[in-house]
């Protein structure tokens, strides 16, 4: 089965596997706050201004999360299927992001609205447990880049990177790379170039 023929089911049974068993009621109750979204290349999820509502799974495609500083953008964040994508603070403070979100390839999610999840999180212990682990990842995926930038050389960033997002390093474009990995392009290809010498 293609990822563009899931179905909110299917969808619903992957976040289970992933995240926490459930019963079947439970993946009808899960199933009910999915909401199947899609975007073109280029097309902006979440822009700068608004207020993030929303979890979401990328079913198919690429997303990528930045912002502007002194007139540069900069990527925070980039995800591939079988991830999730939110603005964490905005998210939970109800209050307007400064972070945008946008797809790099025609996308499709199901968003998770946070209000309904938490409604039936109330109610279940295998969805509240499904909404920790998503928070519990989304923060720990934001300490592992948070460290590698402070900690790290070029050269290892880029080797972890490509350990850990091996689908990124595919499909994403390196000057977005580049810029995740808080590098030149020229830098990102010295080091790309000095890991494969390696190898």
């Amino acid at each position: 089965m293609t990822n563009s023929t899931l179905t909110t089911r299917d969808i619903a049974r992957e976040l289970a596997r992933r995240y926490s068993t459930m019963t079947h009621d439970e993946l009808d109750v899960l199933e009910s706050v999915l909401v199947p979204m899609k975007f073109q290349k280029g097309e902006v999820v979440l822009r700068e201004g608004d207020t993030c509502t929303n979890m979401y799974w990328i079913v198919k495609g690429l997303l990528r999360q930045f912002y502007f500083k002194n007139g540069k953008e900069l990527t925070e964040h980039m995800a591939t299927e079988n991830n999730i994508v939110m603005c964490i603070e905005s998210l939970f403070k109800e209050e307007p992001t400064r972070l945008q979100i946008m797809a790099l390839e025609p996308t499709t999610v199901c968003a998770l609205p946070r209000h309904l999840l938490e409604q039936v999180a109330m109610k279940s212990v295998n969805i509240q447990i499904l909404y920790r682990k998503i928070l519990e990842e989304s923060l720990i995926q934001s300490q592992i880049h948070a460290d590698m930038l402070r900690f790290e050389t070029a050269q290892d960033r880029y080797s972890k990177f490509v350990k850990l997002q091996p689908q990124l390093v595919l499909r994403a474009p390196l000057v977005y790379i580049a810029n995740y990995l808080q590098m030149t392009p020229e830098t990102l290809s010295r080091v790309r170039t000095s890991v494969l010498l390696e190898k």
